[in-house]
């Protein structure tokens, strides 16, 4: 797609309050492919006050009507799954087809599951004596990351439309021509000036311009949890509704009897996907001591037939980082878990490719729990894989980490998994190889954030409850 040079507010493409732009890099080429408008205060001031314009009309909207909006909106989401999957590509580095199968292809999901929420959710009900009306938080802001820049998108905007909410998008810097694209949709579809409303610009300067704005209702945020973290400060001083989807370091625990094979390869498949950039990657494997050394020489195999090179080659498994700066991140926590004393088994530092932001596919062994490669979030394709003696010790090593985001449990059958899922401090767990639900609240428990994306639970955080008594 060609890159706007202005913000999307009220409905139509307008001038950038001033005149700096941001540039927007390939990851596979390391080239500057275009260029967007980096927004200030003033333009945050006009989305929000666009966004509060259309606020009364478009919550007094029925709620059939949203949902046919929403309809239409999938709708274009679909005829433009191509041109979706082709931006996604360029500017995160994701293979093509990842890029067109779950890139394109959840948001689409998405957005239509929040279409028949809002023809179908009782937005009102009877206790007792009273009505209770479940009505729209007010001006949203969605503050959204790279990592998966549509389907970020849409878990926000299509439930605060739904709800009767109108929101002002600030997307990453990294990815910001995904989100122009969306505001196309937006416009395509026919839904009313100022109730999307999109400013490009970065985190310190858009960002908490709009994080901060005293006439936004609701902050949603995805990203670092050192950032929501200050985000959850500053909402909480004015007061205002937050719901933050914060980090992860999600633990894959295979316990004996499980399809040993299987539950390795699907953990480092999982890791792989999107180049380890999700905040719910299954990062640590967790496998008893008797099964160590296969698991190791498992995921050895697994993750080295990998193939890193360029995301439009259909024979690519693995794309680049988004940006230098994450992979000198990565790089070094590579180098940390050396140092630490971790078995390199697989993959390591060195550069893939002479150009791009490329990380070769990563195993470690011999992980200890206190290791800061199975604390902290890394955010690339590698994986460290630790020991256990017994359930009650893979327990402890699973839940011992700031995060609970997400996780995963193998077993001989799903009651002991099930068993063991309910004692895991974390919010979605896949049970067997579980596959992904539109409909499932997912979020996180600790530090992992507060509140849930996705289904009735993901609409529900954009409504407040009013009663009236009789």
């Amino acid at each position: 797609m060609k890159a706007h040079d202005g913000m999307y507010i009220g409905g139509e493409w307008r001038p950038a309050a001033g005149g700096d732009t941001i540039p927007v890099v390939n990851p596979a080429t390391e080239k500057v492919i275009a260029h967007v408008p980096a927004g200030t205060a003033a333009d945050v001031d006009a989305a929000v006050l666009a966004a509060r314009t259309a606020f009364r009309g478009w919550a007094a909207t029925a709620p059939a009507e949203r949902a046919a909006r929403l309809v239409a909106l999938r709708d274009v989401l679909v005829a433009r799954r191509t041109e979706i999957a082709d931006t996604v590509t360029d500017e995160l580095g994701a293979p093509r087809g990842f890029a067109e199968m779950v890139h394109a292809g959840a948001p689409i999901a998405v957005a239509g599951s929040y279409a028949e929420l809002a023809a179908s959710y009782a937005f009102e009900e009877r206790i007792g004596s009273s009505t209770v009306y479940l009505e729209p938080v007010g001006v949203v802001a969605a503050i959204t990351p790279w990592n998966y820049p549509l389907h970020q998108i849409v878990a926000k905007v299509a439930p605060a439309l739904a709800a009767g909410c109108t929101v002002v998008l600030k997307p990453s810097e990294d990815t910001p021509l995904t989100a122009q694209l969306f505001a196309e949709a937006v416009h395509e579809a026919g839904l009313p000036a100022g109730v999307f409303n999109l400013v490009t610009g970065t985190g310190p300067v858009a960002g908490q311009a709009l994080a901060e704005h005293p006439d936004v209702d609701l902050v949603s945020f995805t990203g670092s949890t050192a950032v929501g973290r200050r985000i959850g400060a500053l909402a909480g001083g004015a007061v205002k509704r937050v719901a933050l989807e914060l980090g992860g370091k999600s633990a894959n625990v295979i316990l004996p009897g499980a399809d040993l094979a299987k539950a390795v390869g699907v953990g480092i498949n999982h890791v792989l996907n999107n180049s380890g950039q999700s905040c719910n990657a299954l990062t640590r494997v967790l496998v008893h001591r008797d099964q160590y050394e296969e698991a190791v020489a498992l995921a050895a195999d697994v993750a080295a037939k990998a193939v890193a090179g360029d995301p439009r080659d259909p024979a690519t498994r693995l794309g680049p980082l988004v940006n230098a700066k994450q992979l000198e991140r990565v790089r070094g926590y590579i180098a940390r878990g050396v140092e630490e004393g971790a078995r390199l088994v697989t993959g390591g530092a060195d550069a893939p490719h002479a150009t791009g932001y490329y990380v070769a596919p990563t195993v470690f062994a011999d992980v200890t729990s206190e290791m800061t490669i199975a604390q902290e979030e890394i955010f690339g394709p590698v994986v460290a894989i630790l020991p256990y003696e017994d359930e009650e010790d893979a327990l402890r090593i699973a839940n011992g980490t700031d995060y609970g985001l997400g996780g995963a449990v193998w077993a001989a059958d799903d009651e002991t998994a099930v068993a063991f899922a309910r004692r895991m401090d974390t919010g979605q767990v896949d049970i067997n190889g579980g596959r992904w639900n539109a409909l499932a609240p997912f979020g996180g428990f600790k530090r992992s954030g507060v509140g849930r994306e996705l289904g009735p639970h993901g609409l529900a955080e954009y409504l407040q409850t009013k009663s009236l008594q009789f």
